[in-house]
């Protein structure tokens, strides 16, 4: 059988591939943060003034994960210091995922903080998201204090890179 192929490379958060993902992500976290499916105002409110555009060279880096040419999923870095890079809006859709994308995606994020000159990555997530915490946890990532706080905050975590 051939091995499938991913590919990751910025992108620009507001091509139609990359809203489409940052959609598709806010909607998977906020439909399960509610326990229901969110509404399409909803989510234009929560992706409105989201900060998204810091996700762009001095200050971070926005990737789309392709599967076979197919956008499948995104992931972004934003410098919070001279050393720290923040891992931020990591997604793939539910169809891609088990293919082995996540771990290449986190990898290749975690390259672009080093190339932003981070030499940690940090991040927050909610205790609800099994997956991605067991993705971080399965990639060398620890639990750290909080460093920042927020209504969907409830576990920290960090790396050297």
């Amino acid at each position: 059988m051939a091995r499938m192929t991913w590919t990751f490379a910025p992108e620009p958060v507001d091509t139609p591939d990359a809203a489409a993902l940052r959609r598709d992500y806010y909607d998977d976290v906020a439909s399960r943060y509610w326990k229901r499916p969110a509404t399409k105002a909803e989510l234009d409110e929560g992706l409105t003034n989201d900060g998204v555009e810091l996700l762009t060279p001095p200050t971070g880096q926005f990737l789309v994960a392709r599967h076979e040419g197919r956008a499948a999923g995104c992931g972004g870095v934003l410098l919070l210091d001279e050393d720290r890079a923040e891992l931020t809006r990591i997604f793939l859709r539910h169809a891609f995922r088990g293919l082995g994308g996540a771990g290449s995606l986190l990898a290749e994020l975690e390259r672009s903080a080093r190339e932003l000159g981070a030499r940690r990555m940090v991040l927050n997530t909610r205790l609800d998201l099994i997956e991605a915490r067991a993705l971080y946890t399965r990639h060398g990532y620890t639990e750290i204090p909080a460093y920042c706080t927020g209504p969907y905050m409830d576990i920290w975590y960090g790396k050297d890179l």
